[in-house]
């Protein structure tokens, strides 16, 4: 057996019922005044004179039963009255609210360039569609940057795909090739292979950054930032980059993995667009509130007006960026995701003479 749901009772008619009542109980409340202070003019009229009335400017009187009769007759006129007035009353003031309603209906949808745009006067329900229409505008740009994210993804994806599609049919139609010709195809195909697996390894950290922080351990930055040049060092000294450091504890918490990723990258993108014989520079300090970690590069100018462009997925502002075709445009969008994901501030600046200086400030906490 399926219960029954009870039956809905739409909000203009509760809302009716309620300023009905209310104006009924304001007669109601108004007739009992009237018949009171009359019963007791009438209760201290000494015998022998007539009882008090009510007399009219023409000459003639009530007496308080027929005042009190027409009063009960007027009442019951009330009611249809009271009724009607609520019920317009109650549809003038949900009227935004229905348009709220059909709006979002739309929206949700998918036409999300609709707005509510209640307008004038000003009250809690024009505050509450504006803060809507805010909503909306971040769920559009949201829902934007996500197709613009997957279209990216594809591509990036696909292009490697289709490289080794061609070196394979390629090499496949050749009637003259060799095992040097074969080798020579497998070894492209696995570096091939070991882009794809890079990018694949670079979209997972982001998708598991912006999923959020489920593991909050206590660490310290400094010996994060040593572990992660340890592993650098060989490959700035390769490209005559040289890195200096200055590390001081700054204990804060959040997820290691994560974390190391935000470090690895951070000095990753500060290594790979910089300019030969340039220079790296890593820096952990506390404040009053923060444990922080600065990274500092230099390399190419970059405009001042572009600099949050870096922080979006698959977003490169120029070729000599691409460092050695090593980038994909997700270094610094990791760095974004997992900063958010620790409520961490992320302050950036691009100095006149080139490069660039990350500082990414996590809450301060005790070991």
């Amino acid at each position: 057996m399926t219960s029954q749901q009870p039956a809905r009772r739409p909000l203009q008619t509760r809302l009716a019922l309620a300023y009905a009542a209310g104006i009924y109980a304001a007669g109601v409340f108004v007739l009992v005044l009237v018949a009171v202070a009359l019963s007791s003019v009438d209760a201290g009229t000494p015998e022998g004179r007539p009882s008090s009335r009510v007399t009219t400017g023409n000459g003639h009187g009530f007496s308080l039963a027929q005042l009190l009769t027409g009063s009960a007759v007027a009442l019951v006129i009330l009611i249809p009255v009271a009724l009607a007035l609520g019920w317009f009353v109650a549809g003038r003031f949900l009227r935004p609210l229905r348009a709220i309603s059909a709006t979002a209906r739309s929206i949700s949808a998918g036409n999300l360039h609709r707005r509510l745009d209640l307008g004038e006067p000003t009250d809690e329900l024009t505050e509450l569609g504006d803060t809507l229409d805010d909503l909306f505008a971040r769920l559009q740009a949201s829902f934007d940057a996500q197709r613009h994210f997957v279209a990216n993804a594809s591509h990036e994806l696909r292009t490697p795909l289709a490289g080794l599609r061609t070196l394979l049919e390629v090499t496949l139609a050749d009637p003259d090739a060799d095992t040097g010709t074969l080798r020579s195809a497998c070894q492209e195909a696995l570096a091939l292979g070991a882009h794809q697996e890079r990018l694949v390894r670079a979209l997972l950290v982001l998708a598991t950054s912006e999923r959020g922080v489920t593991r909050w351990d206590t660490l310290d930055l400094a010996h994060v930032v040593e572990g992660v040049l340890t592993s650098r060092r060989a490959q700035a000294t390769d490209r005559g980059i040289g890195i200096t450091e200055h590390l001081t504890p700054a204990a804060t918490a959040g997820d290691p993995r994560l974390i190391e990723s935000l470090v690895a990258n951070l000095i990753d993108n500060a290594v790979r667009h910089n300019h030969p014989d340039g220079y790296v520079q890593v820096t952990t300090h506390t404040s009053a509130t923060q444990a922080a970690l600065t990274v500092t590069n230099s390399g190419p100018v970059i405009p001042a007006e572009q600099i949050q462009c870096l922080f979006h997925p698959f977003q490169k502002l120029a070729p000599d960026r691409h460092g050695h075709g090593e980038g994909y445009g997700l270094g610094l969008a990791i760095v974004n995701a997992v900063a958010q994901a620790h409520r961490a501030t992320l302050t950036t600046r691009a100095p006149a003479e080139g490069g660039l200086s990350i500082t990414v400030g996590f809450t301060q906490t005790s070991q």
